[in-house]
């Protein structure tokens, strides 16, 4: 399969170094437990690097809804001796028996997400401990076995649930009846635990320690591997057919980065099969040719254009991005300037459009669009260490808690609901189709901004789903258009759309302007639109971390004698507040 070209060719731009910041290292994330798992590394003198893979062991512990070592996830890694932007691609597989029509019911029609999700056959194979080996062989400075100790800790002697966990479980409690071994970590008395419960998982705590001690491939062999798929293979519902040479085969890859400019910036994310870096470009290429920046960020035009723009690139997204080792996905063409050009003169600035079709990008085949499944889960995560390396990781095992089958003591995940549950569409092959080895499609945005000097000045990345695009890409125009500081920019009201229309998070500004949007032609419903956005920003030569107020996360940085400051963003419409020790 013919490989796709970029707008820029991340190995071919050489990103100047940031002067000597006053901050020596930063971490943020969506729970403070993890942000403190990350600094812990950087006291001992590690690496972003080391930082980051302790963040993300560390979310298996504490945020088992969304993310860990039986997920995947995605990289960017800024490495700022050599000034190259490198990516990891951990994203999951599917198992070698897999077959297209693997969520096609009897009757021959798609299942239903609920149908599909819960059990064996959702279950792709992780990909995270790959890209953690991947990571640390290529940039991590602590012994392998050091950057377990956080994560070992928090499941040996356990943590607090929070009041996040606890909710996540009261809404999953009436599924759990065929998942034994998930109810046997997480409830207490016939009832799943209650925040402010201490919860140990001893079994995690053996897993962890077991690949502390036998390193990476303890997971894809031996006993991990024959848990992982026992549970598979045993599942009462939908038992799946993942086998031990499915496991011991995969392998994580190093990929290019998707670069292209923005105003005076260069923004860089993950290739395909991520679809993040390729919609957020898209949507931001269609916006280059309004002046956001004089509208501003309380102007209901503003947000006009922001929501067709995402609408007319989103569709693009169904239609044309897959994972590419199968599918060969026009990037280059996507985001290539004319055919930017071309998208955004569909935009008429006074009026909505009455449809919002995908177009014909330069070297697309013919394609035919359908609508892939993807849960509002997800976490992500940024580390910068005292030399400016950037770790900027989103990971995830899908919907909450995954197939809800357990191994290990961790969550497995459903990753493979992402792919498109119905392989044809009009006797035409869907693009993000079922395949064995393939990497379903993907909304995670892990996200590298860079300035005219080719310094690296803001990472982020959100959890959301096929939402995820829009935090990031709002959180950008926030940053770029509107010059709010990362933390205001992540406050921003959300917007997405459904239902034919515009959809706007409730009990905000964009909920309260609903009748300035729909002037233009488009309805607006505001709806529960929660978003999980972290990451960084330079500002002068210090670093700054950030985290989403509607989330518990929190962000930490730590100066040359050890101090740290920990911020924890109160709500929307409060400011955040500062903890220093």
């Amino acid at each position: 399969m013919k490989k796709s070209l970029f707008a820029f060719t991340a190995s071919a731009i050489l990103f100047t170094q940031a002067a000597a910041a006053e901050n020596v290292g930063v971490t943020s994330s969506a729970d403070p437990r993890v942000t403190e798992a990350g600094i812990e590394m950087l006291r001992q003198g590690g690496s972003a690097a080391d930082a980051a893979m302790a963040m993300m062991l560390a979310l298996t512990v504490v945020e088992p809804q969304s993310s860990g070592i039986g997920g995947g996830g995605f990289l960017l890694y800024q490495d700022s001796a050599k000034n190259v932007l490198t990516t990891i691609n951990g994203r999951e597989t599917a198992p070698a028996a897999a077959k297209a029509d693997r969520f096609v019911g009897p009757d021959g029609k798609p299942l239903g997400f609920l149908a599909a999700f819960q059990g064996g056959h959702s279950v792709g194979v992780p990909g995270n401990i790959q890209l953690m080996a991947q990571t640390h062989r290529k940039w991590g400075k602590l012994p392998w076995a050091t950057v377990f100790k956080p994560a070992i800790r928090l499941s040996d002697k356990g943590f607090i649930v929070n009041k996040t966990l606890e909710s996540r479980l009261q809404g999953i409690q009436r599924l759990w009846s065929n998942f034994d071994e998930a109810r046997a970590i997480y409830w207490r008395n016939g009832k799943p635990v209650q925040a402010g419960t201490r919860l140990k998982n001893p079994k995690l705590a053996a897993t962890l320690k077991l690949l502390a001690k036998k390193g990476p491939d303890a997971f894809y062999t031996g006993t991990v591997a024959s848990q992982i798929v026992n549970a598979v293979t045993t599942s009462k519902l939908n038992p799946g057919d993942m086998t031990m040479s499915d496991l011991a085969q995969y392998r994580a890859k190093e990929q290019q980065a998707v670069c292209a400019p923005y105003r005076v910036y260069v923004v860089c994310g993950m290739a395909p099969p991520s679809s993040g870096a390729t919609t957020v470009l898209q949507i931001l290429g269609t916006l280059q040719r309004f002046d956001l920046t004089a509208m501003g960020k309380d102007s209901p035009k503003s947000w006009y254009l922001i929501g067709q723009a995402m609408q007319l690139a989103y569709a693009d997204r169904e239609k044309y991005l897959a994972d590419d080792a199968f599918v060969d996905v026009p990037v280059a063409g996507l985001l290539n300037p004319e055919y930017i050009q071309q998208r955004s003169a569909l935009i008429d600035p006074e009026k909505a459009r009455s449809d919002y079709p995908a177009g014909n990008p330069p070297g697309a085949a013919p394609r035919t669009a359908a609508i892939s499944s993807e849960v509002a889960g997800t976490t992500h995560f940024t580390a910068i260490d005292a030399n400016g390396n950037i770790a900027n990781m989103t990971s995830t095992i899908e919907g909450p808690f995954g197939s809800q089958l357990v191994a290990g003591g961790f969550f497995l995940n459903n990753e493979l609901t992402d792919f498109t549950f119905a392989p044809e569409k009009n006797g035409a092959p869907v693009a993000n189709r079922v395949a064995p080895g393939k990497r379903p499609l993907s909304s995670m945005s892990p996200t590298i901004v860079f300035d005219r000097e080719g310094r690296a000045v803001l990472a982020l990345g959100s959890a959301g789903g096929k939402r995820i695009i829009m935090h990031v890409t709002k959180t950008l125009i926030g940053v770029i258009d509107f010059g709010l500081p990362l933390d205001q920019a992540i406050a921003l009201p959300n917007i997405y759309f459904g239902d034919g229309g515009l959809e706007v998070e409730q009990n905000t500004m964009l909920s309260a302007m609903a009748d300035g949007l729909g002037k233009y032609g488009q309805k607006v419903r505001p709806v529960d639109l929660g978003s999980k956005v972290n990451g960084a920003q330079l500002v002068g030569n210090s670093w700054t971390g950030a985290s989403d107020p509607r989330s518990e996360g929190t962000s930490s940085t730590i100066d040359a004698k050890g101090r740290v400051k920990t911020t924890v963003p109160r709500s929307v419409d409060e400011a955040p507040t500062e903890d220093v020790g």
